[in-house]
Order: structure tokens, then C-alpha cells, then sequence
């Protein structure tokens, strides 16, 4: 089995009006009874990391042994940036998938707009499940009128990944496992460390990973620390204008143009391959480390004004209403997730289920983190932080925001005056 990448079109449409699109007049398709034969079932997916794919096609060849009916199953590629895009483009098509990733940030958009079919019944009656493990803080995204339509197949903190020997070629004298240690891990002390690496090396100094002044919800790992988010908790207010959000922007300005710890616009610097001192990102990009060996460790986020704020990024496991094979692919998520499955996919996706959160599990599955680390960032970091910002109206918002931010990434820009302007583009959005 291999994964397929799709070129897409230029699109005119949002991502939502697609998926509002694509469910109009929507049936059940054909064949999608469980005395179907020679089924041939896709997921697509944003990973197309190798150790990840090898994983999945493991868990598929698996199923595939005791399930003659299906004769293939299939992850097929779609890249990050455009993936909840080419997703609905695909349902609002004529080859749907039978199965998704969704993003967090979309979930509100897919679990109430109809998109995805009801998979509590096929998880809770398969045999050996366990359906009564899955924890509420991971499923509650997913779930509407107590019905789940989603697995959250991986509910992942974010944490500060450092590169020792490049720290320590700069000269800084105390490392981040340390000043967690000294009660002293604060986003100025992270900040200060970054910039010293930038000027004294010519290396960069802190990198959020997957935001490159475009996916801005990756801001909400800093931002978090000062009280910020974007919207209020009922998606109706606007708080990008907020005194919280205008600190937070400020410092983050501050370090990008005046200190340099950060990459300015235009520059890339990948921190897994030995190009910066730190990065923010989650567990799952470690495999990456692989490749470019060096002295390294993993601490949780640094503390704001308001303290440690930790973040998470989540994803769930759907199955399309529109799929030709719902039944089987319900069948197949929940073989995909179930006990064993799960324990395995916590090599890169740390796992919903509360009997797998703990250092043994978790450490059986990541050879490459200590216990401690397992404890501190991921253990701790689901138990403690709060999801990344979603919305029904997500699509639309993302591309308002962006736009509305780009005046932000400019020496000398006005912080408060582009935050204002930020709420102004997304008001009426929020409103809807």
C-alpha cells in the first residue's frame, strides 16, 4: 500500500461552503452494508512521515488477514497546509473518503454540519474495546448530543524541544531541563536564551514549528501564557484586542525584530536538522531526530505573566457520511484504535485512553524520551492544558486572520492598532 499525493486545483471556494456543499441532498451511498465484497477502503492523513505510514500499513495488512471482504485499505496523503481544503474538495467530489483526519480546529465545522457518521455504536460494541476508557476531556470535541463522531485518535501537547550542544557553543550557561528545575522556565528566560544563540552562532534561536508567519493558531502555545486566546470561550468575541493578546504580541514582536531570537519573515531554520536552539512542537516530530543526531532535551512550555500554560493539538479519526463503505470503515477505526492498536500508535500519537496515560505505556512506545520527560510534558501537558482554538466557522476565520496579521510582521509595526484590526476582519465572521 502506498499513499497517494493529491495536486489540487485552485480553489474559489472556502472550505466550509464546500462541506456545506457537499452535504446538501446528502444519502447513503451504495454498498456501504456490511455484505459488501472486495472493499477497498482510503483514510486520508497529513502525515507522510515513513515510520508513521509503516505503522499504519502494519495495523491495515493486520485487519486485512481476517477480513477477506476488504481487499485494501489506504492512507492517502494530503499536505498540512491545505489539508481541510483538499478534504472537503474531496467530499464535495465524486470520491469522498472513507474515513479522515480532522484537525482540531475543525471539528466544531465537521461534527455539526453532518459530515461525519455516529461511530459510537461500532466502537462500543466491538469486542474487547473498552469503550468506557476513552477519557471526556479527549472525546468532548468530537462528541455532540452524546454521540461521538470522531476518535480522537492523538491528543498531543506542545513542548520546547533544545538542541544542548548548540546552547552550549553559545554560551549559555544554564539549560531549559534547569531553570525548570529552578522554578525559572519563563517565556522571557526562553526568549533571552534564543537570542543569544542568534548572536553568537550562525544558527537561529527559537523556531515555532508549522507557524512560518502563516498557521497563526500555532501562536496560541505563546500567547497562552499571558491569559490570551482569540475568541471567547462561545466563539462570539473577538479577544485578539484584549490587553492579554497585546502583551503577548508585543513581546513576541519584540523578539523577532529587536532581539533576533526568533527567524524573521523569509528565513527557515529546521531545528531537527541542528538549525536552531529550540523549537516548539509536539512529541510526534521526534522520530525526526533520527536523522540529525545531537545532544538534545524536552521541556514543557515556558510560563507567562499568568504561569504555565501548556497547549494541545488534537485530532480525530471520522467516518464520512458520504463514504461508500461506512459500515467497514467503522469497523476498521475500531480495530485501528482499539487497546492494542492505540499502545502502538502512542509511539507518535499519544493516546485517549486514561489506562495508556502513564510513563510505562507511554515509554514502551517512546524508547526515545525518558520517563520523566513522558511525565512532564505529555502526561502533565494532557492533564493540564487546553486545546488549540476551534470554531464552526474555522475555515473562514483562519484565512481572515492571516490576512488581517500580515501589517504585525513588519519592523515598527503597531501592535495594538493590528490587533484592532484583526477583530474588525473576524467580527462579522464570528457573528455568524
Amino acid at each position: 500500500m502506498k499513499t497517494r499525493r493529491v495536486r489540487l486545483a485552485c480553489l474559489t471556494l472556502s472550505a466550509i461552503s464546500l462541506l456545506t456543499v457537499a452535504l446538501t441532498g446528502c444519502s447513503s451511498s451504495s454498498g456501504s452494508g456490511s455484505g459488501a465484497k472486495n472493499v477497498a477502503l482510503r483514510m486520508t492523513v497529513w502525515s507522510n512521515d515513513k515510520s508513521q505510514t509503516a505503522l499504519f500499513n502494519s495495523i491495515a495488512d493486520s485487519y486485512l488477514k481476517t477480513h477477506p471482504d476488504i481487499k485494501s485499505i489506504t492512507f492517502d496523503y494530503l499536505p498540512i497546509g491545505s489539508y481541510t481544503t483538499a478534504l472537503t474538495t474531496q467530499i464535495a467530489g465524486s470520491s469522498p473518503p472513507d474515513m479522515a483526519w480532522i484537525l482540531e480546529r475543525d471539528a466544531p465545522d465537521f461534527v455539526s454540519s453532518g459530515a461525519l457518521t455516529d461511530v459510537s455504536a461500532a466502537l462500543q460494541n466491538s469486542p474487547g474495546y473498552q469503550y468506557g476508557d476513552l477519557t471526556p476531556a479527549a472525546t468532548k470535541l468530537w462528541t455532540q448530543n452524546g454521540k461521538l463522531y470522531a476518535y480522537p485518535f492523538s491528543t498531543s501537547p506542545f513542548g520546547m524541544f533544545y538542541n544542548k550542544d548548540l546552547l552550549t557553543q553559545a554560551g549559555v550557561t544554564q539549560t531549559p531541563d534547569q531553570l525548570v528545575a529552578a522554578g525559572q522556565w519563563t517565556w522571557q528566560n526562553a526568549e533571552k536564551m534564543a537570542a543569544q544563540v542568534a548572536a553568537h552562532t550562525d544558527k537561529q534561536g527559537l523556531v515555532i514549528r508549522d507557524w512560518d508567519y502563516k498557521t497563526w493558531i500555532e501562536l496560541a502555545s505563546i500567547w497562552r501564557g499571558w491569559g490570551a486566546d482569540a475568541w471567547s470561550a462561545d466563539g462570539k468575541t473577538c479577544d485578539f484586542d484584549a490587553p492579554q493578546m497585546q502583551q503577548a504580541m508585543t513581546f513576541l514582536h519584540n523578539a523577532i525584530f529587536t532581539d533576533k531570537a526568533l527567524p524573521a519573515p523569509g528565513q527557515t531554520a529546521d531545528f531537527f536538522a541542528g538549525e536552531s536552539a529550540m523549537t516548539v512542537t509536539q512529541i510526534s516530530r521526534a522520530s525526526l531526530l533520527a536523522k540529525h543526531p545531537f545532544n538534545w532535551g524536552i521541556v514543557p512550555l515556558p510560563s507567562g505573566p499568568t504561569g504555565s500554560a501548556q497547549v494541545i493539538g488534537q485530532a480525530g479519526i471520522g467516518v464520512m457520511t458520504k463514504g461508500s463503505h461506512k459500515q467497514q470503515a467503522a469497523d476498521f477505526l475500531a480495530y485501528f484504535t482499539d487497546p492494542a492498536n492505540s499502545a502502538k500508535l502512542a509511539q507518535y500519537f499519544p493516546p485517549a485512553r486514561q489506562s495508556q496515560l502513564n510513563t510505562t505505556t507511554l515509554a514502551a512506545a517512546n524508547p526515545l524520551f525518558t520517563p520523566q520527560q513522558l511525565q512532564d510534558v505529555v502526561i502533565n501537558g494532557i492533564k493540564t492544558g487546553s486545546v488549540l482554538p476551534s470554531h464552526e466557522n474555522s475555515a473562514k476565520l483562519a484565512t481572515l486572520v492571516q490576512n488581517a496579521l500580515d501589517p504585525l510582521w513588519t519592523p515598527g509595526a503597531n501592535v495594538d492598532s493590528v490587533l484592532a484590526g484583526v477583530c474588525k476582519a473576524i467580527d462579522p465572521a464570528l457573528s455568524q
